[in-house]
């Protein structure tokens, strides 16, 4: 493919992505903006295929492989399981970035990608080199902590992992250790890079390093804060893919890597507002941290558990003006989405005003709820973030919180001492009725014992959310 011909394709595949990202910022526009995606990857892989001269078996080979991996997972894998497939895609874009930034290094000559050296002179071919060495090492050390990263985030996120945060002794420390051990390594590469086939030895021990920091880095952080972890490594990706662009000399790469990055960064930050909480302190170790322990005043002090059944709980909902449902990672497993929208539509047809609201980390990755609501078809209208619904639950007459257990814990606000302290929370214990699905008296995710269970306005529906929802139906029925 001629040279203009590319770029014109690569053109119109980075004005594509950026009508994708415009179009997923808002639920009527979203699949719009897949569309665009697809349409715009279609397009940059294309070109980049045509661009191709030789290896044309290994090329489709490696076509048919990937799109058969990609075929099936998109087939088999359910929606409570994004999460996990989602990190574990951040670890396979760090890789790439590593396994190019090694192949740049040892199969090229010292040239920049981004063209010949042509008549320039000495000292011009000497900084071009220098800026071509720097920008392998840093895509190695983006990738690398990508990669590793991210398996620690595809571990905790499927439960292979436990959500606890491993809290080193002198963590902080030891991150800072890593981190100065990565610029002198940096430096030496330089300078052995210099001559012909040199700095070998301190780009792999690099690269070691980063994946140790990688995985310490995710295992530091507890269950809660899961969700920013999974934006903060699609952030990284995008890094990564940027820094890949730049080793390559391919402008595509470069504009699509930075536009993931600093779109993944700006959900980061938004979701550390959300929570209160400063991206630094996410990073250092997150919620849970404080080991989870029960609020002040002791077990036996909170009170008792008042349980209710599905034909009491339809008789609530029906005697009520309005609901509001509190979707958490509960409804994902149960895959009860359906059914809470088939219970919407009874209570609607009853007269009943019902709404969600939905925490910016409920779930375990950003948009979770989002995405398994509007599967259900649920109307976008009446889908509401907390910050839009928290002050209208005075008058909520019946909350309905579908396996969640965090974002509407009291100790948030009430204790200071509690591991997530601080963070804004689903306020529902202050409406007429609190009913909380749930299969057990389990902690959440972040491991924090939750009082909501034993306020006076609440009641506990205890078992599968699917199946206690379908009793709950099938008496609003009746």
């Amino acid at each position: 493919m001629e040279p203009q011909l590319a770029n014109a394709a690569y053109l119109g595949s980075i004005i594509l992505f950026i009508l994708a990202l415009g179009g997923l910022s808002n639920q009527e526009t979203a699949r719009r903006g897949n569309f665009y995606g697809m349409l715009g990857m279609a397009i940059a892989l294309a070109a980049a295929i045509a661009g191709v001269t030789g290896n044309y078996a290994l090329l489709v080979g490696m076509l048919v492989v990937g799109g058969a991996v990609g075929f099936v997972l998109a087939r088999r894998v359910q929606m409570t399981q994004m999460p996990e497939l989602v990190a574990i895609l951040h670890s396979l874009v760090g890789m790439a970035a590593v396994l190019v930034g090694f192949a740049t290094f040892l199969g090229g000559d010292g040239e920049s990608a981004h063209g010949a050296h042509g008549n320039l002179s000495a000292a011009e071919k000497a900084a071009e080199k220098l800026i071509h060495d720097i920008e392998i090492y840093v895509g190695i050390l983006i990738g690398a902590v990508t990669f590793s990263g991210s398996v620690i985030a595809f571990g905790k996120l499927s439960g292979k992992i436990g959500g606890k945060p491993l809290t080193l002794p002198a963590r902080h420390w030891l991150n800072l250790g890593l981190l100065v051990l990565a610029v002198i390594f940096g430096v030496m590469f330089v300078e052995q890079a210099k001559a012909q086939g040199g700095g070998l030895m301190p780009l792999l021990v690099m690269t070691a390093i980063a994946l140790v920091f990688g995985i310490h880095m995710v295992m530091a952080i507890g269950g809660a804060d899961m969700p920013v972890v999974v934006s903060m490594l699609n952030s990284y990706s995008g890094w990564a893919a940027a820094a890949t662009g730049f080793m390559l000399g391919n402008s595509l790469l470069i504009v699509v890597g930075a536009l993931v990055g600093s779109s993944g960064a700006i959900l980061s930050y938004i979701m550390c507002q959300a929570m209160n909480r400063k991206f630094l302190s996410v990073i250092a170790g997150g919620f849970g941290s404080g080991g989870g322990g029960a609020p002040k005043g002791g077990e036996g002090e909170q009170g008792e558990v008042v349980s209710v059944n599905e034909e009491e709980t339809a008789g609530l909902l029906e005697a009520a003006k309005e609901v509001m449902i509190i979707p958490g990672y509960g409804m994902a497993v149960a895959q009860a989405q359906h059914t809470v929208n088939e219970i919407v539509k009874s209570l609607k047809a009853k007269g009943v005003k019902v709404r969600f609201g939905i925490h910016p980390v409920a779930g375990r990755m950003p948009g979770h709820m989002n995405v398994l609501l509007a599967e259900a078809k649920v109307p976008y209208d009446i889908v509401f973030e907390m910050e839009e619904i928290n002050e209208d639950f005075p008058d909520v007459d019946v909350s309905v919180v579908i396996g969640a257990n965090d974002i509407v814990n009291p100790s948030a606000l009430e204790e200071p001492d509690s591991p997530i302290a601080g963070m804004p929370v689903l306020e529902c214990w202050k409406g007429s009725t609190t009913i909380v699905l749930k299969r057990s008296m389990a902690t959440g995710y972040a491991g924090v014992e939750n009082p909501l269970f034993f306020k006076e306005n609440t009641r506990m529906l205890f078992g599968d959310a699917r199946e206690s929802l379908e009793g709950v139906l099938k008496s609003l029925d009746s």
